[in-house]
């Protein structure tokens, strides 16, 4: 598993307890962080997402409430609705994190901590947000305008379309 993967879990691990415990949780978050890893990578980013997270669930669950139609983020199950806090974080909260890689991290989580359900269900959540949100994804190339021609590929080799009176000299 990856130093972010492991990251992720440890940081969905820290929100659950914090989610559930309350307070209490937040006297000894950074310590179960420090705890829980010995790799230092794996836990500044843990920390950087559980306190980053946490101080922004308000938001995130403005925008889960908006995007979950007929669902009350209190009565969300506690794993997928940390698992959406996370993502959203991820999503808007960090420049160095691409949407759709917050987005597929999180499937991952919901898929190995959730419900049968849970994948799909955080898939449906955070794609609604990614949309209404107008979060633009850095790792896929925008679309061009309606109407516009396709762009020449950015080699000088031509194009199998152009080729195709090859044989004739």
């Amino acid at each position: 598993m990856l130093k972010r993967e492991q990251a992720r879990v440890l940081a969905l691990q820290a929100l659950y307890q914090w989610d559930l415990r309350g307070q209490e949780f937040a006297l000894v978050a950074d310590d179960f962080l420090a705890e829980s890893t010995k790799d230092s990578e794996v836990y500044f980013f843990a920390r950087e997402l559980t306190f980053g997270a946490w101080d922004g669930r308000e938001k995130s669950d403005v925008l889960i409430r908006e995007a979950a139609a007929h669902w009350d983020v209190g009565r969300m199950a506690a794993v997928d609705r940390n698992i959406l806090r996370l993502a959203v974080y991820e999503m808007t909260g960090r420049t160095d994190i691409p949407a759709r890689v917050a987005i597929d991290q999180a499937i991952e989580l919901a898929k190995r901590f959730g419900a049968a359900e849970s994948g799909a269900f955080v898939n449906g959540i955070l794609d609604h947000i990614l949309r209404a949100a107008g979060l633009a994804a850095p790792d896929q190339p925008t679309p061009p305008p309606a109407g516009a021609s396709p762009a020449r590929p950015p080699s000088d080799r031509p194009r199998p379309s152009d080729l195709n009176h090859w044989d004739e000299e």
